[in-house]
């Protein structure tokens, strides 16, 4: 198994991160056996496309939330990792309160 479990929807509270503010966020690796996706679906042109990261942020965005690590952007990057056997991900880890 690639993830932890794979979801669907946010199941934490909404953290209204602004992109300049998850920018302030420091990237770590995030292994990917320990992430839980919120999204169940994948364009493949997303995941396929050279410049991905072109128009958006180069790290994935991470929720922590209850003990638990919820990948809220950068599924492509996560299946490009696997794809690669790489078992971690960098990405943008933000801890939201209960």
């Amino acid at each position: 198994m690639i993830f932890k479990s794979v979801g669907e929807g946010r199941p934490y509270p909404d953290h209204q991160l602004t992109s300049k503010q998850w920018a302030q966020v420091p990237p770590r690796q995030v292994r990917l056996d320990q992430l839980i996706t919120t999204h169940d679906t994948l364009q493949l042109s997303t995941l396929l496309a050279e410049d991905s990261t072109f128009y958006g942020d180069l790290f994935a965005h991470v929720v922590q939330w209850r003990g638990e690590l919820y990948l809220e952007t950068g599924l492509h990057r996560a299946l490009r990792a696997a794809l690669q056997q790489r078992p971690v991900l960098h990405a943008r880890v933000f801890a939201v309160a209960d």
